[in-house]
């Protein structure tokens, strides 16, 4: 198998690396936000679910939690995941609550971070609390979250090839195959190049966006 035959399989498998960490990153920052909400809520009920759900998500592997969602349909409601989209699908929901958890903690300890005083400021000057959170504290929120963001979402990168324990056209799970069939080892290492420049070019976009952030003074 020549360089050029490799590199087209290794592309044809990143593709679908690329559509699990678009569709969890889609998914998960919102839900995380949900999530986040649900923490700090004063309904002692919903809190002290949310933060057990957090707490076991955070606390167990994420590979157990996509075997869980990938197999578990089958064997216990009996609705077998066959086709390489349903597959996909369930792992994105795996990657998407487990996320959406870690990103929760984030959202919650940056929006815990500000000041009560310009919560009390808002509201002398009539504004609402949706007006307040949205106007004026979530963009500060961004902008101290946005290093930790980056981090957990460079992370997603490399975590989706955990999704070859499931689905078997995934970038790794395609090298792996290149191989056992080739019986040579770089692919592997020209796998982890399409990693490493993507993360590579999330780093320039985060790099410019915590740039443009920085009039903000926290």
């Amino acid at each position: 198998m020549s360089f050029l035959q490799i590199t087209a399989q290794l592309l044809e498998g990143f593709a679908y690396t690329l559509a699990i960490f678009g569709i969890t990153l889609v998914t998960a920052i919102p839900l995380g936000l949900v999530v986040a909400f649900g923490s700090m809520s004063k309904f002692k009920p919903l809190s002290i679910v949310t933060k057990g759900l957090v707490w076991v998500v955070r606390g167990t592997p994420l590979m157990l939690q996509i075997i869980i969602f990938a197999y578990g349909p089958g064997l216990w409601l009996n609705i077998p995941i066959r086709t390489i989209e349903q597959q996909i699908l369930m792992v994105c929901i795996a990657f998407t609550i487990n996320y959406a958890c870690y990103f929760s903690e984030i959202f919650r300890g940056g929006i815990e971070s500000i000041s009560q005083g310009q919560y009390e400021a808002g509201y002398v000057l009539g504004m609402t609390k949706r007006q307040i959170f949205f106007r004026v504290v979530l963009l500060q929120v961004t902008k101290r979250i946005i290093a930790p963001m980056s981090n957990e979402i460079i992370t997603l990168v490399k975590d989706t090839a955990l999704a070859s324990v499931v689905v078997h056209v995934d970038l790794f799970t395609i090298a792996k195959q290149i191989v056992n069939k080739e019986v040579i080892l770089w692919p592997l290492f020209y796998a982890g190049v399409f990693y490493l420049l993507f993360n590579g070019l999330l780093t320039i976009v985060f790099s410019k966006l915590e740039k443009k952030l920085d009039y903000f003074k926290v």
